[in-house]
């Protein structure tokens, strides 16, 4: 962790910064990907245990892995005959259920301002 981060102090995002986390979002803007990083969430699984718990096709799911793997959501480890995924790092559940919460705040705001509430 960089010595800005450390103490809070705001940092100014390089135009390289932006760029590498507009690929990171352009990676999360599939659903079936997110479903993907959720399903990870109880640890590492083989792509056939992929395919059960998502519902994908194996095909699709090989290329959704591919692309997590290059943005570096996940990591592939192999064991025996069998490669198993996991997350790279946890945190971007939390960054999912941030979104998910802000979103259900919109939904519930435009519910009350439809019902003559707000």
């Amino acid at each position: 962790m960089d010595q800005n981060a450390r103490s809070g102090a705001k940092r100014e995002p390089t135009a390289e910064l932006l760029a590498m986390v507009a690929g990171r979002f352009r990676a999360l803007a599939e659903p079936a990907r997110l479903g993907i990083l959720h399903s990870l969430e109880a640890g590492p699984l083989t792509v056939t245990e992929l395919v059960e718990r998502t519902g994908l096709g194996q095909g699709n799911l090989s290329k959704h892995l591919q692309q997590l793997l290059g943005s570096g959501f996940v990591t592939r480890r192999r064991r025996g005959l069998f490669a198993y995924y996991a997350l790279a790092d946890e945190r971007v559940l939390a960054l999912c259920a941030l979104m998910c919460d802000r979103l259900e705040d919109d939904l519930h705001a435009a519910r009350r301002v439809m019902s003559g509430e707000g």
